[in-house]
């Protein structure tokens, strides 16, 4: 992504009005189209409002003499920027797949279920999110494993899973900034020219109240109104053992995949194994399951090997005859991570161009521009990154951009540089999940099932995270000088 390469010493050709023009177009077209096709408008007409924003930013980029070639290099790097995380999403949809044919993941419910008190509910996800991604520095590996196990969970409980989506988002962000693992964090570091300890220590100041905060609404709201359904759902859930062969054993597998991103294995690497391990767990295991899936489809005259690819790559029923059970034991495979796929691609399309064309650097440097104080140069940066994740789709951005374009402000007014480096983590990385259209909203939403949204009210911890920076710059509290 040549991450270290953005200069911010270059004043863009394209004005300020022309740079906002595709993001103002954007929003309202996106809005419109939400309004008309409601939950279905990520199956392909919010990709299409993308590219439009795109082609809108291209005629304005080729007006203000822009050379259509170096557009296009820029798309061209955005995307190739995202060839990781698509094929992340890919292997979590084969994982999700996989791990349901082999009984992992009704397991997990099974015996999550009789662990998981129903009043501590919602807090227990903040705490098992937070210290799954502090040990393995990573959001998105804690919403492939645990986190798609606690939604299951929370449905048999009864709880919204857009509040469920939230506790795990919330606790699984907190424990990816606070890991020295994460890249992210040390992405934050790196492009700040901060101590990474240094880094992680100052963080507490803001992230520690913050989620605090979260899991004291939780742990109220949890108090004063837990579901109804949970006792019908239990009834349900004790049948998991009628159509699949639970045992503890199966938790080998995710345990597996969890010690190797502990081990700092790319991430690539250990959700393929996991898959393939849970394929061959199928055949040790669930030999019934699989039995049972040929005889229900005599017209396709499945074999063993078949079904399990098929719950690999594609969609895998298990037919319970009980709505409940079909809907919680069922799984998209690869195929249901396309439509994310192709929406990250668009918009980092729209990224790219916005980038090409300078607008990026522009918004930039105006807001820059307008940062006399302490204070609102710390408010100029939240929104530096929050702009970037909107039109740049990618929180990297949203750290890189900022964290460059304010380094040298920073220093002039006497800041440590862990004053930039924690409020790009406060405002960059976390509120990427926020935006339905960026790689981490796009991801955590498809992974667990829910719309951004659904969960967006309830992921506390993110959209509360720049709040407690600006109160924090506000009151002057321990804002290190250089």
């Amino acid at each position: 992504m040549e991450k270290g390469k953005y200069k911010a010493n270059i004043t863009p050709k394209i004005s300020l009005i022309d740079s906002v023009i595709p993001i103002f177009f954007l929003i309202i077209l996106l809005f419109v189209n939400v309004n008309i096709y409601g939950d279905s408008a990520l199956e392909g007409s919010n990709q299409f409002i993308l590219l439009t924003g795109a082609f809108l930013a291209i005629l304005i980029g080729l007006k203000n003499k822009i050379s259509i070639d170096s557009i296009f290099n820029s798309i061209s790097k955005n995307i190739k920027s995202i060839s990781t995380p698509i094929l992340i999403l890919l292997l979590v949809g084969s994982l999700a797949g996989s791990w349901l044919l082999s009984g992992i993941i009704p397991s997990m419910i099974y015996y999550g279920f009789k662990i998981i008190n129903a009043s501590f509910f919602l807090p227990a996800c903040i705490i098992i999110c937070a210290l799954t991604s502090f040990a393995t520095g990573s959001s998105w590996s804690t919403s492939a494993t645990v986190g798609i196990a606690l939604i299951g969970i929370g449905k048999v409980l009864g709880f919204e899973t857009g509040m469920v989506a939230g506790a795990v988002i919330s606790g699984a962000y907190f424990g990816d900034k606070m890991s020295p693992l994460s890249d992210t964090t040390n992405l934050a570091a790196a492009v700040t020219e901060s101590n990474l300890f240094d880094h992680i220590k100052y963080m507490m100041i803001t992230t520690f109240p913050t989620i605090v905060i979260t899991f004291i609404f939780f742990l109220l709201f949890n108090i004063f109104n837990l579901p109804n359904e949970g006792i019908t759902n239990q009834n349900y859930v004790e049948l998991i053992p009628d159509f699949f062969n639970t045992s503890p054993i199966l938790f080998l597998v995710p345990l597996f995949v969890i010690i190797l991103i502990i081990k700092k294995v790319n991430p690539v690497i250990a959700l393929f194994l996991g898959t393939i391990f849970a394929a061959i767990f199928s055949l040790l295991f669930q030999n019934d399951v699989i039995a049972g899936i040929i005889k229900n489809n005599p017209e396709q005259d499945l074999n063993e090997y078949m079904v399990i690819m098929n719950s690999i790559v594609g969609e895998t029923n298990i037919e319970t005859n009980i709505s409940f059970l079909d809907e919680l034991l069922s799984s998209g495979g690869m195929a249901g991570m396309l439509d994310t796929v192709w929406l990250v691609i668009c918009a980092m399309v729209f990224g790219g161009v916005m980038d090409g064309i300078g607008a990026l650097k522009k918004i930039s440097l105006t807001l820059l521009s307008f940062a006399k104080s302490t204070l609102s140069l710390f408010a100029n940066t939240v929104l530096s990154c929050f702009t970037v994740n909107v039109t740049a789709s990618d929180q990297y951005l949203s750290i890189v951009i900022p964290g460059k374009m304010y380094s040298e402000a920073y220093k002039e007014r006497g800041l440590a540089s862990v004053n930039l480096s924690r409020t790009i983590e406060d405002s960059g990385t976390v509120t990427s999940v926020l935006i339905p259209w960026n790689t981490c909203g796009a991801y955590q939403s498809e992974v667990l099932n829910v719309g951004v949204w659904d969960y967006f009210i309830y992921a506390i911890f993110n959209w509360l995270s720049p709040i407690t920076t600006l109160i924090i710059a506000y009151l002057k509290f321990k804002i290190r000088k250089a």
